[in-house]
C-alpha cells in the first residue's frame, strides 16, 4: 500500500506541476526546477500524511489529499510577482540616480 501511495503521489505532483508551468509558466523558474519540486512536495506531504495518521490507518485518499496540498504549498513558494504595468521600478532605499 506504501508503494501505491508514494507513486500516486508522485504522479499528483508532476501533474500539479506541469499544470502550474502551463499557466503561470512567466511568473515561475524553469520547469525543471518546477517538477522536481512539485514531486518532491508530494512526496513529502503523502510521508508527512501518512505518519500523522498512523500505521494503524489504512487511507490511500487522505495521503493522496495530504501530498497535493503540500505540493500546492511548495509550488507557490516558486512564483515571483506578476510585473506591474505603468509602474516606475522602485529604487533601492539610500542609492543615489546617477547622472550619465
Amino acid at each position: 500500500m506504501l508503494l501505491i501511495e508514494a507513486l500516486g503521489s508522485a504522479l499528483l505532483g508532476l501533474a500539479l506541476a506541469g499544470a502550474a508551468v502551463r499557466v503561470l509558466g512567466p511568473r515561475l523558474p524553469s520547469s525543471r526546477v518546477v517538477l522536481a519540486s512539485g514531486v518532491a512536495g508530494a512526496l513529502f506531504g503523502a510521508y508527512l500524511t501518512h505518519t500523522a495518521l498512523g500505521p494503524g490507518h489504512n487511507t490511500l485518499f487522505a495521503t493522496l489529499i495530504g501530498g497535493a496540498l503540500v505540493s500546492a504549498v511548495v509550488l507557490s513558494l516558486l512564483l515571483r510577482p506578476a510585473g506591474r504595468a505603468g509602474r516606475p521600478p522602485r529604487r533601492a532605499p539610500f542609492s543615489v540616480p546617477t547622472r550619465g
